[in-house]
């Protein structure tokens, strides 16, 4: 049985881009990486993901150094590869070439021990699309009150 352990999910990318499918990859991480993950001490605010030379990539993706790392800590926002088969690459690549389509990181997780990350292909929403949202969810939280009341 596989062990999950969700540590941050990107519900800014939700809300501001329509989702069209998901990828899990894998990060190469180096030295005290792992342990500022595995403590939250990780951004990706405004991170995405970019193929360079048949390579994914996560740019933007800020991890805190280590408190009790020694003068070996990492760089925090250096770009990090992302492990993932050539040919779901390639795939990839195929849809961001689209217009309007990008690579977003939608949630970082642990699967048995190992650090995981799923990214999203996804386009961006329209104002009106957002404010449909925000809408729909109003509508939803005031008829949930009036069953409660009732």
């Amino acid at each position: 049985m596989e062990a999950i352990k969700v540590l941050a999910e990107n519900r800014k990318a939700r809300f501001q881009y329509t989702i069209d499918e998901s990828i899990e990859c894998g990060i190469a991480l180096q030295g005290t990486e792992v342990k500022s993950i595995k403590k939250g001490n990780f951004s990706f605010s405004d991170s995405y993901g970019r193929i360079k030379d048949g390579e994914l990539w996560l740019v933007g993706f800020h991890i805190t150094p280590y408190e009790q790392g020694n003068i070996h800590n990492h760089i925090p926002d250096r770009e990090r590869k992302l492990l993932a088969h050539k040919q779901e690459i390639k795939r990839l690549a195929r849809k961001v070439d689209e217009k309007g389509y990008t690579l977003v990181p939608l949630k970082v997780y642990l699967k048995n021990g190992r650090v995981k990350l799923e990214m999203g292909v996804c386009k961006g929403k329209k104002l009106s699309d957002k404010r449909e949202v925000i809408k729909e969810r109003d509508v939803r939280r005031e008829t949930e009150r009036e069953f409660k009341i009732r």
